[in-house]
């Protein structure tokens, strides 16, 4: 597909009616060559991915309703991560990030875009216009992928591969367009017709050997800080919904890490859990992923399996939460706060007697009257009665004579 995509360059560029000031009747082959070098090197991008292999590559949609109708998405990834959207209603590139410009001067990337214009309102036509004759049935798609991998900082491979439906129809290897295996007579019909062209297989392979491991680099090293970034993992572990009577299943959560390469593993012991059951890798909001493991057991045998977790944030320390019982840091803080409320209790305790046995003996005294005001000193006779009215001077004479001891 990125074959009708050079041709239709070479077309529209050269001969094609809507030509317009960049490119003179005297735009020569070389000329061509660079802008499409230059086109290719803003297509996209790939994330560092620490054990994997550094990759760049551009992705490309395009569905087709009928004979009038089309839709194309484009985007360009550096690994994992997101680096570049192509958007179809203003017909310019966005750059997701600050750094996404690579080492590429405006110049470089004022050409591309203008490229990228005349080639996603162009290329969609001229598909339509050969669909006949390459036996593409509507509704149907077609899918590119375009890009090289990077490992110990020297580009060893490149790719461009091309389907049809979702599945495979052809590739660029070396200097020649091949139908994939299984794709039947249509792709190799389509092949045939493609490796005709010398110009449009020489201006592919400089993209491919040339251009792209170009672009990667100034990429890398614009986004290195990114690309860099290093996040724990945040793990722990919960039941799930019943499996079924008598088992159990065993849930472990990791979530927040960067970058995405994690391992995670239900063990017993150091004995891998051959049921391990892995879920796909989430993104969250702030870059970093979450993933869900789980273990079907029966209930008995939950007691003393663990999830292990290694990642290259955790410098050769794996991450190991038992399932049988609070993780120890839990149980430690658990036991932290408790002494802590025990001790408080305690001080403040002990501070209020001592603050009571140091008051003064009239201050006592003073302290005391409000208690039993009417008691101790009466304004007025409680009773009638004299005896009641002695008994209560009596006990108040005998209460002074204790507090003054």
């Amino acid at each position: 597909m990125l074959l009708l995509l050079l041709l239709l360059f070479k077309k529209i560029l050269c001969h094609g009616p809507s030509t317009m000031v960049l490119f003179s009747p005297s735009f020569n082959l070389s000329q061509l060559s660079f802008l499409c070098l230059s086109a290719a090197q803003v297509l996209g991008p790939h994330h560092l991915a620490a054990e994997e292999p550094l990759s760049f590559r551009v992705l490309q949609t395009f569905s087709f309703a009928n004979h009038s109708w089309a839709h194309t998405e484009v985007s360009g990834w550096l690994g994992e991560l997101q680096t570049h959207r192509w958007d179809s209603v203003l017909g310019t590139i966005r750059f997701l990030w600050p750094w996404s410009e690579g080492s590429f001067s405006k110049e470089e990337l004022k050409n591309l875009q203008y490229l990228l214009q005349l080639y996603f309102h162009s290329f969609p036509q001229q598909v339509q216009a050969f669909s006949s004759q390459f036996q593409f049935e509507y509704p149907f798609e077609l899918q590119i992928a375009f890009g090289c991998r990077m490992h110990s900082g020297k580009a060893s491979e490149s790719f461009l591969n091309g389907a049809y439906q979702g599945s495979d129809f052809l590739s660029f290897q070396g200097n020649f367009w091949k139908p994939s295996p299984g794709a039947g007579s249509q792709a190799q019909k389509v092949c045939e017709v493609l490796n005709h062209y010398q110009v449009v297989k020489e201006i592919v392979q400089s993209l491919l050997v040339d251009t792209c491991p170009r672009y990667l680099a100034g990429l890398l090293e614009a986004g290195k800080s990114e690309l860099e970034r290093q996040v724990k993992p945040e793990v722990w572990v919960s039941k799930g919904s019943s499996p079924g009577p008598g088992r159990l299943l065993l849930v472990c959560h990791v979530s927040g890490f960067h970058p995405k390469p994690v391992w995670v593993m239900w063990m017993r012991g150091e004995k891998e859990q051959l049921g391990t059951q892995r879920s796909e890798l989430l993104p969250n909001v702030d870059r970093t992923w979450y993933l869900r493991v789980t273990l079907n057991v029966a209930a008995g045998e939950a007691a003393g399996l663990t999830c292990r977790v290694k990642h290259s944030s955790l410098g050769g320390h794996d991450i190991i939460i038992h399932w049988d019982g609070y993780p120890i840091l839990l149980i430690c803080i658990c036991l932290a706060v408790l002494v802590t409320l025990v001790i408080l209790v305690l001080v403040d305790s002990w501070f209020k007697k001592q603050s009571s046995s140091s008051l003064p003996t009239a201050q006592i005294r003073t302290s005391a009257l409000p208690i039993y005001p009417t008691l101790l000193f009466p304004q007025k006779p409680i009773s009638k009665n004299p005896g009641i009215q002695e008994v209560f001077s009596a006990w108040h004479r005998n209460l002074g004579s204790k507090i003054d001891s």
